[in-house]
């Protein structure tokens, strides 16, 4: 077991890893449940797969469970469910007091988490991830948010859980492509600041994706610790450095919204695409190497993740795509910052990118890999 420790004041909170943790969620959890009860979110796919251990070692605990079970899939981080949620925790006599736990992946946490910071002006919440890339991102650090016609995560607020809850087994029901999506938010890690890690991934990745237990347990941590450094140093973006953490986003997001926000892509898939391009946009400025951009090309290429606009499954031409970031949450007097790089484990955040010249980019670098 590890236990992660997000410093924020009085609003720091536990992030704990343990093998068969939802086995053992009674011994974390019950201390959470007012009046005997928690209220458990989830979508239909993760209530089959995980629900029943969750149920069964809560009411161990003498803790009953009240399921709200929503649709899978990112159409749900909508309007439309997050007000059928809210309608359903009112109904359950929900209190300010009382802690909701999201178990599930980023949809289901990123939903639950704005529910909870805009019920009766704020209730508790507690984040149990069921996916990689909730386990190592998205369930840490307060971000919440839902989708708009817009564009991603565009509605939303920085809201922090009570606590983080990772069970890295989980991990086993998920299908392959989930995980390797996953698995992208673990490589951002290494190419932001720590070289060695991204140099781990590329002799062990292969090792995690195939199930070995140590590899996941090693990444998850290294992958969380990471983050709650950069949050406890920069919880709301207004430093820079919290902004590191969107390296690939802007490309990323702008491939998604393409894709329509659907299961053509993956938010992860979208992610990896966009640090190739990151990574490739930077050697083009001559801000890096050819080589580190091929290298981070080759691995993401080799662990089967989207690597370019081809794989992404994205045909728009470099306008399009540039037009969908004109929407990014990021915007700031008409000026849009880009998460580039120096190198391998040296990224930073470029205030004079001109959105031009990233159509023309885009356009080359399609015609190049044709």
């Amino acid at each position: 077991m590890a236990v992660v420790r997000v410093a924020l004041d009085t609003r720091s909170y536990d992030i704990v890893i343990e093998q068969g943790a939802l086995t053992r969620a009674g011994t974390y959890l019950a201390g959470y449940a007012r009046k005997g009860r928690l209220v458990v979110v989830t979508d239909a796919h993760v209530a089959k797969a995980q629900l029943p251990r969750l149920e069964a070692s809560l009411r161990a605990a003498n803790v009953a469970v009240e399921p709200v079970i929503l649709p899978p899939g990112e159409q749900t981080k909508s309007w439309r469910h997050l007000e059928e949620l809210l309608d359903a925790l009112l109904a359950l006599e929900i209190e300010r007091g009382d802690h909701v736990v999201a178990l599930g992946g980023g949809v289901i946490g990123d939903l639950v988490g704005f529910a909870a910071s805009i019920l009766k002006r704020g209730c508790h919440f507690i984040q149990v991830p069921t996916t990689l890339l909730a386990q190592v991102d998205s369930s840490v650090g307060g971000k919440t948010a839902i989708n708009a016609r817009a564009g991603k995560n565009l509605i939303g607020s920085f809201y922090q859980p009570a606590l983080v809850l990772i069970d890295p087994s989980t991990l086993d029901t998920l299908p392959v492509r989930e995980t390797r999506a996953g698995y992208a938010e673990v490589v951002k890690y290494g190419l932001i600041d720590d070289p060695d890690f991204f140099a781990w991934c590329e002799e062990e990745g292969h090792k995690l994706l195939a199930g070995d237990a140590g590899a996941r347990e090693y990444a998850i941590e290294r992958s969380v610790a990471a983050k709650a450094k950069i949050v406890g140093e920069d919880e709301r973006e207004t430093s820079g450095r919290r902004a590191l953490l969107n390296l690939g986003h802007t490309f990323g997001h702008a491939l998604e919204a393409d894709t329509g926000f659907s299961d053509t892509l993956l938010h992860g898939e979208g992610v990896a695409a966009g640090m190739a391009l990151a990574f490739r946009y930077s050697a083009r400025l001559g801000l890096c190497t050819g080589e580190d951009a091929d290298r981070v090309t080759a691995h993401l290429k080799a662990m089967g993740l989207p690597h370019d606009l081809a794989s992404a499954h994205v045909t728009a031409d470099g306008a399009t795509l540039v037009a969908h970031m004109l929407h990014d949450k990021k915007m700031a007097a008409g000026t849009l910052p880009f998460l580039l790089a120096r190198g391998i484990g040296r990224t930073f955040l470029s205030k004079d990118v001109v959105l031009d010249d990233v159509a023309a980019f885009l356009d080359e670098d399609r015609a190049a890999a044709a």
